[in-house]
């Protein structure tokens, strides 16, 4: 299994915020069919303000690469990103349509279990 943290912006518009929340409550099951097609075994999105971050555990298999060709072919994805894409913004120091961006892991604690 493999674990991946991305970042997004919303917009900083408590309208566009609200709008973004909301429809996040009632995804499409056309949309979580894709999540599940593409190799995503988790996805939990959490925000603060404006920031949002996203937690992906994927299989073994699963690329971002191989996710894009499968979302590109998919028409209720592209009409899904493009309403949920009106909500957010690029993150400083990104190219322009760039929403989430991967984060990297800069440290990793595991306890260890007690005898």
């Amino acid at each position: 299994m493999q674990t991946f943290v991305l970042i997004c912006d919303l917009k900083d518009e408590p309208e566009a915020i609200e709008a973004y929340v909301a429809c996040h409550q009632a995804v499409s099951p056309e949309i979580l069919e894709s999540i599940q097609v593409a190799g995503i075994l988790e996805m939990s999105i959490y925000r603060w303000q404006n920031r949002l971050t996203m937690v992906m555990k994927t299989d073994d298999g699963f690329t971002f690469e191989k996710k894009a060709r499968l979302d590109n072919a998919n028409p209720k994805v592209q009409e899904w990103e493009a309403f949920v894409g009106q909500y957010q913004t690029n993150l400083p120091g990104t190219p322009p349509n760039w929403r989430w961006a991967l984060m990297e892991r800069i440290f990793e604690f595991k306890a260890v279990e007690k005898k």
